[in-house]
């Protein structure tokens, strides 16, 4: 007899795994409205990110369920001009594997991260439509911070959220 299926592990994406990987992030991202055909490049250069940043993926049976990168303070794939700040970006999440743990988990992964390195906060950007991202976000103790509110190109609102390491949930 088996138990429950283990929830999601989180570890760093292997080379074989990152052409996956930016496929799960273009199809997460369109799946929810974010269609930036200009932007794709971008997010399926996951070798080019693993670089400078730390790619990881929740891990289901063996199977990748989810994606993030976790960028230290003064990482070169930082957004922001804040010198304390570690960033997430690119967090996506399989549609099939939606609502199984596997964003919470790499947000976790990543608060730890930031306060391992010793930054002060953890910064993000979303797009307004990412309404189910904005729940876990703020559910984890991230809150808005719309001074840092950007639009990267015409017709692009990134909205901003920030999480004082002071306050881990």
């Amino acid at each position: 007899m088996s138990g429950p299926p283990a929830g999601p592990r989180v570890r760093l994406a292997h080379p074989d795994e990152l052409a996956q990987i930016g496929d799960l992030i273009v199809a997460a991202y369109r799946s929810v409205g974010s269609n930036h055909p200009e932007y794709e490049p971008t997010l399926r250069d996951v070798a080019g990110r693993a670089t400078t940043s730390n790619v990881l993926v929740a891990d289901v049976a063996g199977a990748v369920a989810g994606t993030a990168t976790f960028v230290p303070p003064g990482g070169a794939m930082s957004e922001v001009d804040d010198p304390g700040a570690a960033m997430i970006r690119m967090l996506a999440v399989a549609q099939s594997m939606r609502g199984h743990g596997a964003g919470e988990a790499l947000v976790r992964e990543c608060l730890a991260r930031a306060q391992a390195c010793g930054a002060a906060r953890v910064r993000l950007h979303t797009e307004p439509q990412m309404t189910a991202a904005h729940r876990l976000y703020e559910r984890l103790g991230l809150v808005r911070d719309p001074a840092y509110d950007f639009s990267p190109v015409p017709d692009v609102d990134l909205l901003a959220y920030v999480h004082d390491l002071g306050d881990v949930a």
